[in-house]
């Protein structure tokens, strides 16, 4: 007799995640469902009776809402907590491993792919593999590549990976799905395209506004609400948090700092125009102004070297070579005139430097620091904390794997 071959196994679903297809009752459960899962999210293991007065659902309903979250696997009872009087009421809480989100940060020479549970804890990182992002087809099947196998060795069933996010240097449309600036030569978005290749829901954001929020919501930010991060790379990026919330503008474009006409010089910028703050503060102008020094017969710790790259010039400077720290100082006072601007108009609470070029300390921090007090208005001034990056190198992945979670909870 033939033997009966096992069913394919399908991924998991847990419809309350989309409304689609859903009205009436439905919806309603959906919604709250959603609100229980946030309510876990930001306040961890509760009862039943707080639960439901804190969603305001009758204890009846949140009960039973809570015995179908359950039944999918997502919450689980942890137990009895102690009580003045009556019987002993369970706790509930989120299932750490019922699913799982994946964060992937990419740079001009490599990626970082993080991997979150559903209490967004950071459960494997795969840092600083090599990757050469180009905007072509070669460089998005690497790119998807470099995922796969990372799902691959991550020892979790895949079918519990819910969403994805890919953080990408330039203007993103996270709504739509679509980069204006790498893989935007198929029909279809690059949300879509990730998607189709991999299984899994695919989202895309920018990745100094992804840093942004993997700081503020895992790293140095504790109570403040306004909040600018700054991501100093080979471009100068920025991410917005406006009352706790990402600000994108209208069309997704908000944070292009490094294409304000600040300077009046012949500089070409890769934008297609001249004087951005990008061409004399930034990691390319950076190793423009290194390479001119080499020709001008200035030495470095680096001179012999071939085919010198931004990190070269950063790992130099922390080991001292005065060249690159001369270089570091004048980049970070121009950067911090460019911050001056922004606190003056938008009077924030924080500014946070992250991105390569913060890897280096108050070789950057001291000059910027300097030029905020020389440019912006003191009282101002006197408002914002200047910082240092929390997360570092992971608050990219950090912030993709939140924003893939978030999609799909919020």
């Amino acid at each position: 007799m033939k033997q009966k071959q096992p069913m394919a196994k399908k991924k998991k679903e847990y419809d309350f995640f989309s409304d689609e297809r859903s009205t009436g009752v439905a919806y309603k459960n959906k919604s709250r469902k959603r609100k229980i899962i946030n309510y876990l999210d930001k306040n961890g293991e509760t009862i039943i009776a707080e639960l439901a007065q804190a969603i305001n659902i009758s204890t009846p309903k949140t009960t039973s809402l809570i015995n179908e979250l359950i039944d999918e696997g997502l919450i689980s009872d942890y137990g009895k907590v102690d009580s003045t009087g009556g019987r002993p009421a369970s706790t509930y809480g989120l299932v750490a491993d019922s699913c799982f989100f994946i964060g992937i940060d990419v740079k001009q020479y490599y990626v970082n792919i993080g991997l979150l549970d559903f209490q967004k804890n950071l459960r494997k990182a795969n840092m600083k593999t090599p990757f050469l992002l180009e905007n072509n087809e070669a460089s998005l099947n690497s790119l998807i590549k470099l995922v796969r196998d990372f799902i691959k060795t991550a020892n979790i069933d895949k079918h519990k990976i819910l969403s994805l996010c890919v953080n990408l240097g330039g203007r993103i449309n996270t709504n739509s799905g679509v980069s204006y600036s790498y893989f935007h030569f198929n029909d279809q978005p690059l949300s879509a395209v990730l998607e189709k290749q991999l299984g899994i829901k695919s989202f895309i954001e920018n990745d100094s506004r992804a840093m942004a929020y993997g700081e503020f919501h895992k790293g140095i930010v504790n109570n403040e609400k306004n909040v600018l991060f700054m991501n100093l790379d080979y471009g100068l990026g920025l991410g917005i948090m406006i009352e706790g919330q990402v600000y994108y503008g209208k069309s997704g474009f908000s944070g292009e700092i490094g294409h304000i006409p600040f300077f009046n010089n012949e500089i070409m910028c890769h934008c297609g125009k001249k004087g951005c703050l990008e061409t004399e503060a930034s990691g390319i102008a950076l190793l423009r102004l290194f390479k001119e020094k080499m020709v001008e017969g200035i030495r470095s710790s680096i001179s012999s070297q071939k085919d010198i790259r931004l990190n070269d010039i950063i790992d130099a400077a922390k080991n001292e070579d005065m060249l690159s720290i001369d270089l570091l100082a004048a980049i970070g006072e121009k950067i911090g005139r460019g911050i001056a601007v922004l606190i003056n108009i938008l009077n924030v609470e924080m500014v946070i430097l992250g991105g390569p070029l913060a890897s280096t300390g108050d070789y950057i921090y001291l000059p910027v620091k300097a030029a905020l007090n020389k440019y912006s208005l003191n009282l101002v001034s006197q408002d914002t904390q200047l910082v240092l990056s929390e997360l570092e190198e992971k608050a990219g992945l950090v912030g993709g794997c939140l924003i893939a979670r978030n999609k799909l909870l919020l």
